[in-house]
């Protein structure tokens, strides 16, 4: 008497259907993840240019005469700190920071620019003593003469 022994497993095919569907899933799925985090640092972004901009001004209220710090760092190294230390350091979430203090101490500019351009983030925003954030979509070099941030 012949017993033929029943293979238990999955086929070539079988397989090789299953690593086409995940194959699928993940060609819909990955660019949408990397928008989802491209859109996260830019929000990011506009949420440490107005974290940035109490700040300054928070300081300068505190100083006898009036005047903006010199620097972030500056803010990061007040008792208390105005800024934690991540901040202070100009880079945060796929954005690099720049202040600067005009000759003039109540003058002051600040821009966030993207680390890698329209990977990290597209648009780009400048600030000023006014308060008022201006962004720059084409992703070029933000000034006072761009539009307000809507």
């Amino acid at each position: 008497m012949y017993i033929r022994n029943k293979a238990r497993g999955f086929t070539l095919v079988e397989i090789m259907i299953v690593v086409a569907i995940i194959a699928l899933i993940a060609a819909i799925a990955i660019p949408n993840m990397l928008r989802a985090r491209h859109n996260a640092n830019e929000s990011s972004a506009i949420a440490s240019v107005r974290t940035l901009v109490s700040a300054v001004e928070s300081f300068r209220a505190n100083q006898t005469p009036l005047s903006y710090p010199a620097n972030l760092v500056a803010l990061s190294n007040a008792n208390p700190p105005y800024i934690d230390a991540v901040l202070s350091s100009g880079t945060k979430q796929g954005y690099t920071f720049a202040y600067a203090r005009a000759a003039n101490v109540n003058l002051y500019t600040l821009t966030a620019i993207p680390v890698t351009a329209n990977v990290t983030g597209t648009r780009t925003f400048f600030v000023d003593q006014t308060g008022v954030i201006r962004v720059d979509a084409a992703g070029g070099a933000p000034t006072v003469a761009d539009p307000p941030l809507e």
